[in-house]
């Protein structure tokens, strides 16, 4: 699987800073850059001797990751201004790979240049999700910060602290104190950790978010306390009223067929098959994997329709599973309820027609269910050759066969 689902927005670490500040949070100083001549003008405004240059990519592990030509660290503290301005020529415009990206890395094409957080005491990780267990916002916190948090949590799970919120009362300054202090914050500093807590909190609420983490959350010699890097996720349903958040989405960091089907209102996932699937509703569409899986071939992506989608959304729907230079066959598999079994087949033609003269790919064909018998007459008539199948088990065999060149 090359990619999940997303069900959420994901910004970068200087958009997440710059709203962690307006929430009354504690961050470093710094510029967002596009170009060297961006960060050269950054690097005169960062007030410390020490500049930090971050890598603007959608994935974590970046400080140990590795470009593509060889330059390691997506993350670099330069003790000076060439320093720095030296390693944003190296990473700029570069393909930073990390345990995230996978092999083929992300672009590059924005810097963060801040100033070096200098005397710290210690590192710890927060964050706020949402618990589906107790339908609660919930803070995660430990005092070993700086590190991935999901392996610490697997070999220490006592060294995780925890703080549920309930929605109705809202969070309490008293029990964040508390949580403060089974960090290991003391006296005024953890009264400081614990006003951190409630912004987190408020800006979660405020803007809709799946996710408010901070890692690391760092303590310093003088008492104050900071967020130093920062990941925010958003909830897409709340798209329509956050319009200003979701402005924020960076598409080049994107899948660009993921991206298409946000914009034809498409359920899809790119997986590592060779088989298309072209499928309405999301339980039919994992039993149509299944069924690509049990006949010996995979699934090259996750592909739900909807229950409404018109011609027009199932021609996209094809342009996006073709982009794909893995796919064999595509494998059409609706139940009609909602949707109408006719105006699949119309889309399914139309697609068609358009892939015969520019990447002819076999097509297999299932429909059952509200105007069938309307739906099959006009991929009976189309012309095409398109391969019908009576249900799900023989479309898998067919589909699955073309791959394997049993069926030509």
């Amino acid at each position: 699987m090359t990619s999940g689902q997303a069900r959420f927005l994901n910004i970068h670490e200087y958009q997440s800073k710059g709203l962690l500040k307006e929430a009354g949070c504690k961050v470093e100083q710094g510029f967002p850059c596009n170009t060297i001549e961006e960060v050269e003008a950054a690097l005169t405004k960062v007030k410390t001797e020490k500049k930090v240059i971050k890598s603007q990519i959608l994935a974590g592990g970046r400080g140990m990751g590795t470009f593509k030509d060889g330059f390691k660290g997506g993350v670099h503290v330069c003790n000076n201004a060439a320093d720095a301005l030296a390693a944003a020529k190296h990473m700029l415009g570069n393909t930073l790979v990390t345990k995230q990206t996978g092999p083929a890395g992300q672009h590059v094409s924005k810097l963060y240049v801040t100033e070096a957080v200098t005397g710290i005491k210690r590192e710890l990780y927060v964050a706020i999700v949402l618990d589906r267990k107790t339908c609660c916002p919930t803070f995660i916190g430990s005092a070993e910060g700086g590190m991935g948090i999901e392996e610490l949590a697997h070999n220490h799970p006592d060294k995780i602290k925890k703080m549920l919120v309930n929605i109705h009362e809202g969070i309490d300054h008293d029990r964040c104190v508390a949580f403060a202090k089974d960090l290991g914050f003391s006296g005024e500093t953890a009264e400081k950790a614990a006003e951190q807590f409630k912004s987190m909190y408020n800006l979660a609420k405020s803007k809709d978010c799946t996710m408010v983490e901070i890692n690391p959350l760092v303590e310093l010699e003088n008492g104050e306390v900071m967020c130093i890097d920062a990941k925010l996720s958003f909830d897409d349903n709340a798209a329509f009223r956050r319009p200003e958040i979701f402005a924020m989405a960076d598409a080049s960091q994107m899948d660009k067929k993921e991206v298409m089907a946000a914009k034809y209102d498409l359920n899809y996932v790119a997986l590592d098959g060779n088989v298309g699937c072209l499928v309405n509703g999301a339980g039919l569409a994992m039993a149509t994997m299944d069924i690509i899986s049990l006949y010996g071939q995979k699934p090259a992506n996750f592909l739900d329709v909807g229950g409404s989608a018109k011609t027009e959304q199932i021609i996209a729907a094809f342009d996006i599973v073709t982009q794909d230079p893995n796919v064999k066959c595509i494998l059409v598999n609706i139940f009609g309820g909602i949707m109408k079994c006719d105006v699949i087949a119309n889309g399914v033609v139309a697609a068609a027609k358009h892939l015969q003269s520019s990447k002819p790919i076999p097509i297999v064909v299932r429909l059952e269910g509200t105007n069938e018998e309307l739906g099959k007459k006009i991929i009976r008539e189309s012309g095409l050759k398109l391969h019908n199948a009576a249900n799900l088990d023989e479309a898998g065999h067919i589909a699955c066969d073309i791959v394997s060149g049993k069926i030509h």
